[in-house]
């Protein structure tokens, strides 16, 4: 995939009863109760205004977010804008993000054999951990995902993150929780209807988001909307990155 094409995974109806199936197998569900409600800002691909504003504006209100990051996409162009590189990564990690994996080449893991996501993840693990960084938690590139997927990577992380919408609440499936866009031009509207149904049945949330910029892609979004979000989720929840998030309920 180049870093300057817009790619679509599979919608045709084999795609999507290949995705329906992947929800019914290989599932690690939540345990215990949820002790929400709980909200996750999350950002896929780290073009690099999630990075900066994305960051500064989490960090203005004390909070932190999710990266889920492909180091083969380091300090590339692409449609979301110029994409960070592992010093941004390692400079995030510092100040208490979390970064996550997303693949080394942005793989539809819903179409690749088990053996190719296995190396493609390898090179992420790899490439990241030369700054320092070693990643817990994995985001399914595109949202796609296949039942070998989920059954491969199940091995290799505590949480596995899609991109259907919904709230975590026990029972969820840790290899497939679901997730919440910040994007297009309704996505603000969106996510806030998700934060306050989280908050009003004390669920947890995760949110997710690509470029942060004012001249948003279809992908992302605005700083001020990013901003309007996080103030709201900040009033009800407690936010803070997936990973401390499963700690903090004890999962992994």
């Amino acid at each position: 995939m180049s870093a300057l094409e817009p790619y679509s995974p599979d919608r045709s109806l084999k795609g999507k009863l290949r995705r329906r199936w992947a929800r019914a197998v290989h599932r690690r569900p939540i345990g215990g109760a949820i002790d929400g409600p709980l909200i996750s800002f999350s950002f896929d691909d780290s073009p690099r205004s999630a990075v900066t504003a994305g960051a500064q504006i989490l960090e203005a209100h004390g909070k932190r977010g999710t990266y889920y990051v492909c180091a083969g996409l380091d300090g590339k162009p692409g449609h979301m804008g110029d994409y960070a590189d592992r010093r941004d990564y390692a400079d995030l990690s510092v100040r208490g993000h979390e970064i996550a994996c997303h693949t080394f080449s942005h793989l539809d893991c819903g179409k690749a054999s088990e053996p190719d996501i296995d190396r493609d993840v390898d090179r992420n693990i790899e490439a990241l951990s030369e700054v320092g960084i070693t990643t817990r938690h994995f985001a399914y590139p595109y949202g796609d995902v296949s039942p070998g997927a989920k059954r491969v990577l199940n091995r290799r992380f505590g949480s596995l993150r899609a991109l259907h919408p919904g709230l975590v609440t026990p029972g969820t499936d840790l290899n497939q929780l679901p997730a919440v866009g910040i994007e297009g031009p309704d996505g603000e509207r969106r996510a806030a209807a998700w934060i306050d149904r989280a908050i009003h049945q004390r669920a947890w949330l995760i949110l997710y988001t690509h470029d942060v910029r004012e001249t948003a892609s279809d992908w992302g979004c605005t700083p001020d909307a990013f901003d309007r979000l996080v103030r709201r989720a900040s009033a009800g929840a407690h936010v803070a990155p997936v990973g401390t998030v499963l700690g903090r309920l004890g999962i992994v």
